[in-house]
């Protein structure tokens, strides 16, 4: 039956246990973000394949994960976390704008880190569509959380007179809609653009929706 293995405790070849682990980890998530990343992607990948590529066995992959698929749920929090971290690095730089220049700032910064890795969009947008329930439970929470950012954004803007007040919940949550299936579209070859010219389309359809001229 698969199951995680408790790894022995104690220091082996000079390194605690906690570092061995750390270690093992970062090997098989490097792997799992190269062919779940590319074409062979999720579905076409086998225990076997993912453990040569990451250079260790099936019973340390075991001590780390249960399922492939717990592999796939940690690497597209991972890959959401990289693109929130690049939203969050711009936001001070920009918070002093007015909306017409802040939000195409924050729209490219998050173009740039959810997709300046490739293999990062192809799991965020791809590989994690309908696998399972579980995935999709977790893709649903990850969207709460940018539509409540946008929502904040927006409403903090009303309060300033800069855009109408309204509901800007539901605006968020078509504005996050739009955004996934434009990428998952971009992804595999369906729109043929430039990522600045993805952000830059982006940035006008919400802007527009916020009935603010760019």
């Amino acid at each position: 039956m698969a199951g995680r293995i408790t790894p022995a405790e104690g220091r082996y070849a000079g390194k605690a246990a906690s570092e061995r682990r750390d270690e093992r980890r970062r090997r098989f998530r490097e792997a799992g973000l190269e062919l779940f990343g590319t074409t062979t992607g999720y579905r076409g990948t086998r225990l076997g394949d993912l453990c040569k590529a990451a250079g260790l066995s099936s019973r340390q992959f075991y001590e780390e994960y249960r399922t492939l698929e717990d592999l796939l749920a940690d690497l597209h929090l991972h890959v959401n976390d990289v693109a929130g971290k690049a939203v969050a690095e711009v936001l001070p730089s920009v918070a002093h704008l007015t909306v017409p220049e802040l939000l195409p700032a924050v729209v490219h910064a998050y173009v740039k880190g959810a997709c300046a890795d490739l293999r990062h969009a192809r799991i965020a947008y791809v590989e994690v569509v309908g696998v399972s329930p579980r995935m999709d439970r977790q893709r649903l929470e990850r969207r709460a959380v940018w539509i409540e950012m946008i929502n904040r954004l927006a409403e903090e803007a009303a309060t300033r007179g800069e855009i109408p007040p309204g509901n800007y919940r539901i605006t968020a949550a078509a504005i996050i809609g739009a955004v996934n299936g434009l990428m998952h579209d971009w992804v595999v070859g369906w729109v043929d653009a430039t990522l600045n010219e993805i952000a830059d389309e982006l940035a006008q359809m919400v802007l527009g929706r916020y009935k603010i001229a760019g």
